[in-house]
């Protein structure tokens, strides 16, 4: 049986907890086949209940009024499990490996007229159940709802008393399980509850829950069994390879290229054959009555206001950067299929504890180079500058499920475990890779030198303002993905399984590229305008990206999902704006360093005899 190990309950108070937090996250990665002998018991867990359409809104299988053990028992989860909202518990269905049987007694249930009206309710809402067997899921429907005429208008509710469960095996190994509820006919739940309907009696409404197992061989080996769960569709399937929308994506980013190497380029040749005039000296004796780009050079590297929240941005996104790339590689490796419960979760938060030396070590690094002298300050920011966020857009989620009663409202030890995790691991690796970073900062590499009085700045057109910039290197990056950003939301927000890492990548380095190549084209045409304030203006133009990413999960909820209610909607505009700010820190940061490096370039190209 696949190793567990509790870390959300009493006893972690005692360990260590950074130890528990590694093992913790990292057990959805060490788990192997199970195997059976002809007869041996194959428990099934309940997990969770919930309207179909509100993914995140989630409640235990137990909160309804079915067939429970007289005590519940609950499986030991991993932290990516929990995080996903999942709470197992052990079932009363007996089954054996390889044994068929029909129409075994569950239990008898007799329901109030509050508990028929709850079941009632819970139909209407297209509830449905997830069971999970050999960590195999499991989906069917709580119930029957039947819509017809319009006079006289027909509204049928009913409950399935009965499950088939179908189950394949291949040697000694489960593969696959469902179930299914042909040629049964479901309980009638009448409007008013206990008063009416079949089965009525002066203490409510007498329910036999039943169930058969059927055992099918197939020669599918354990280690595809994946495979099969992804060819099931109780969920509707939506992602596919498109091809189409990769290669659209290509031709923007060549024709990006085209215009920032060639035509750009082109432009630069003509610059520098003018402003290469024959002089004496370097940089700071250059003609002032030339204009353009040449012009400002006393004043082009002249360091920026905030510099310390600057750095915590370039930081920040670093970090995400790297952290990206590290869960498409583990993807990549397989270390993600159907079958590991929360194991992205576990991924993600393992990596941005580990990864925190990244973004200490940038921001400090950089912080220093231009002369900044609260370097304590420059840590703390750093660290907080999406924790903060984080933590606030949590609590607020968080409490809502726990005003609903939802199984997505974590724990307290899980929560106490998170936020060691933070203490003992993510904020220390901050602040050591600050200090690091401070201490192997170089100086500034400018290739003129600033002069102490800055140069005025003319009045700009309109299309060079922030906000147009803005539009613009916003709108182009996001063009480039917003077909990838369909699947990714139908992933994070439905029920898929993403399987396209390849694809993935692919899009990932088209989103970089063009968010690189628009941000040196605005630059040189910020820079031409005879204004030197491209620092914050080149992690805003393409940053911006972020804002036409939470305009378009605006879209997705009301136009490509059925959400709806407090507690969905309350977590996907919390998390998709949360979302939005980490792809604006990711894109700011690339926008930077490009932005930078081309300045440097250009200005390292003029003469200087």
């Amino acid at each position: 049986m696949t190793a567990r190990l509790e870390c959300s309950g009493p006893h972690v108070a005692g360990r260590s907890v950074t130890l528990c937090v590694l093992v913790f996250c990292l057990m959805p990665y060490f788990g192997w086949a199970v195997s059976y002998k002809q007869g041996d018991p194959v428990v099934l867990y309940v997990n969770k209940v919930g309207p179909y359409h509100n993914p995140q809104e989630t409640y235990h299988y137990y909160t309804l009024p079915v067939c429970r053990p007289k005590e519940v028992r609950h499986k030991a989860l991993s932290l990516g499990e929990v995080l996903d909202g999942d709470r197992m518990a052990e079932s009363l269905y007996n089954i054996r490996f390889k044994e068929n049987a029909d129409r075994l007694t569950l239990c008898k249930l007799t329901l109030s007229e509050k508990e028929v009206d709850q079941l009632r309710e819970a139909i209407e809402e297209l509830y449905y159940f997830e069971f999970v067997l050999d960590d195999i899921p499991i989906w069917g429907f709580v119930g029957y709802m039947e819509e017809s005429g319009f006079l006289p208008h027909s509204h049928k509710v009913g409950l399935w008393t009965h499950l088939d469960l179908n189950i394949e095996y291949n040697g000694d190994s489960v593969i696959f399980a469902n179930v299914s509820v042909k040629d049964v006919k479901p309980e009638p739940l009448e409007e008013g509850g206990a008063s009416h309907g079949a089965g009525v009696g002066s203490g409510g409404l007498s329910i036999t829950h039943t169930y058969s197992v059927r055992w099918f061989e197939t020669t599918l080996p354990h280690s595809r069994r994946a495979e099969r769960l992804r060819d099931y569709s109780f969920f509707p399937k939506t992602l596919e390879i498109h091809w189409l929308s990769i290669i659209n994506s290509l031709v923007l980013v060549v024709l990006l290229l085209g215009f920032v190497i060639i035509i750009l380029m082109r432009v630069l040749k003509n610059d520098f054959a003018r402003y290469n005039v024959e002089e004496d000296g370097g940089c700071d004796d250059l003609d002032q009555g030339d204009n353009g780009w040449k012009i400002i050079h006393t004043d082009v590297f002249r360091f920026p206001p905030y510099k310390s929240l600057l750095c915590a941005v370039l930081g920040v996104g670093a970090q995400f950067l790297t952290l990206a790339t590290g869960i498409i590689v583990m993807a990549l490796l397989g270390m993600f299929n159907v079958h590991r419960h929360g194991a992205i979760n576990s991924a993600a938060i393992v990596l941005y504890a580990l990864t925190s030396c990244v973004s200490g070590y940038c921001s400090c690094s950089f912080y220093t180079q231009i002369q900044g002298q609260r370097w304590v300050w420059n840590i703390i920011l750093t660290s907080a500058l999406f924790s903060a966020p984080l933590f606030f857009t949590w609590s607020v989620v968080n409490s809502v499920h726990w005003w609903s009663g939802s199984t997505q409202a974590l724990p307290a030890t899980t929560v106490l475990l998170l936020l060691g995790a933070w203490v003992l691991v993510g904020f220390p690796l901050t602040v050591i890779g600050g200090i690091v970073g401070k201490n192997r900062a170089g100086n500034f590499q400018a290739p003129c030198r600033t002069r102490n009085i800055a140069r005025q700045i003319l009045q700009q057109p309109w299309y060079k303002h922030t906000a147009v910039h803005m539009a613009i290197g916003g709108f182009l990056p996001f063009s480039a993905i917003s077909v990838e950003l369909y699947y990714i939301f139908a992933t994070a927000w439905g029920r898929e399984h993403y399987t396209l890492y390849g694809i993935l990548l692919c899009v990932f380095a088209i989103l970089l590229s063009v968010g690189a190549c628009i941000s040196v084209a605005l630059t040189y045409f910020l820079l031409s305008g005879e204004d030197y304030r491209w620092w914050w203006r080149s992690v805003l133009s393409t940053g911006s990206t972020g804002i036409f990413i939470f305009v378009y999960s605006l879209f997705y909820y009301h136009n490509r999902s059925n959400m709806s209610g407090l507690v969905q909607s309350v977590e996907f505009f919390g998390y998709s704006l949360l979302t939005a700010f980490v792809f604006s820190l990711m894109l700011g940061t690339v926008s930077f360093w490009a932005s930078l490096a081309f300045i440097r370039y250009i200005y390292r190209s003029l003469k200087m005899d």
